[in-house]
């Protein structure tokens, strides 16, 4: 079970860290430069804390969301078990805000399906690693003589 998670968790932290090097650097692709920064401008108009008066700068914003892809996808393959845990609950985040804009500017299935699979992926692997954790924590338990006494004992 460890390899499959492993397998998934490099496959994830190095797409996430890709794309966000995309985001990033106008210098890897022009073109999808220049795309990137016309659909921000859409995504800063719907952005979620617009309810509350706050609408970000669409460079601005495509360059936090850049960075905040480029840097947990790099911990989520390079971090120690805690960082993987935190950038694996801020790349859902982030996914479930990318889904949240792709609704409300009523894109179709077709565009929405990568952010699905990706969170999909995600949550997946936030589980199977809770399950894993808690496997070890139970193992640890019934090995350890004298943790568990029967109260008759």
């Amino acid at each position: 079970m460890a390899l499959p998670l492993a397998a998934l968790r490099v496959l994830l932290g190095g797409f996430f860290a890709l794309t966000g090097a995309a985001k990033l650097s106008e210098q890897l692709s022009p073109p999808t430069s220049e795309r990137m920064k016309a659909l921000f401008v859409q995504f800063a108009e719907v952005f979620p804390l617009k309810v509350f008066c706050y609408q970000p700068d669409p460079e601005s914003y495509q360059a936090a969301v850049g960075w905040l892809e480029l840097l947990a996808g790099l911990l989520l393959v390079l971090g120690p078990p805690v960082l993987q845990d935190i950038s694996n609950l801020l790349l859902t985040l982030l996914m479930m805000g990318a889904l949240f804009t792709l609704v409300s500017l009523k894109e179709s299935l077709n565009t929405c399906i990568p952010a699905i699979v990706c969170l999909g992926l995600l949550l997946l692997l936030d589980i199977c690693q809770a399950l894993v954790q808690t496997k070890q924590v139970v193992r640890a338990t019934r090995k350890t003589p004298g943790a568990f006494k029967e109260p008759w004992e």
